[in-house]
């Protein structure tokens, strides 16, 4: 893994001096454009909130466990990704906007990250949606088989678009108060 520097290339990672929030990006391609992330990380960072980002190794295509998976690239998740996502109080996962796909990668990474997550996509979903797959999910009973948990969902962010003031807005609430419950240090709600 290589430190992040000028461009967000598959498999870099750009850390800050605490480990507060880590982005994870989807691999850089056509289709899963980093420009949201850039934005959204800034804003996270102007509103005061240590945040750390991660493009991953393969973060492309399916899961080979999702309908469909072993047909095309295959999207996972390599130990050291884990490592550093393990090391932060909350993480912020951009994803996508086809909700079959996305929430099958959703569950690769919280299968083996012990991390809440706020999920950030372009389609319109809701937390039982995660559940009914078996991640782990905020407010919901049952059995999973992930150890991280998707605890809140930020929708409406267009993938290789400029993301949307209130958007912004809403994912910095919504990290300040997930961050203030996993975290020692009291973060404003403002």
């Amino acid at each position: 893994m290589s430190v992040g520097g000028g461009l967000a290339e598959k498999g870099t990672f750009s850390e800050a001096e605490e480990t507060g929030v880590i982005v994870l990006s989807m691999s850089p391609t056509a289709r899963h454009v980093t420009k949201p992330v850039c934005e959204m990380t800034y804003g996270l960072r102007e509103a005061g909130i240590p945040v750390s980002v991660l493009v991953l190794e393969a973060g492309m295509g399916l899961p080979y466990d999702a309908p469909g998976g072993v047909k095309t690239q295959t999207c996972g998740i390599t130990d050291m990704e884990i490592a550093q996502m393990n090391r932060h109080k909350l993480a912020v996962i951009h994803s996508g906007n086809i909700a079959s796909h996305f929430i099958y990668k959703v569950r690769v990474f919280l299968r083996h990250a012990e991390v809440p997550a706020i999920v950030v996509c372009q389609a319109p979903i809701t937390l039982d949606r995660f559940a009914e797959i078996g991640i782990r999910t905020r407010g919901v009973e049952g059995e999973f088989e992930t150890k991280g948990e998707v605890v809140d969902v930020v929708s409406g962010v267009i993938r290789g678009e400029t993301c949307s003031a209130p958007k912004l807005e809403e994912l910095i609430k919504k990290t300040k108060y997930w961050l203030s419950v996993y975290s020692s240090q009291p973060y404003s709600q403002e």
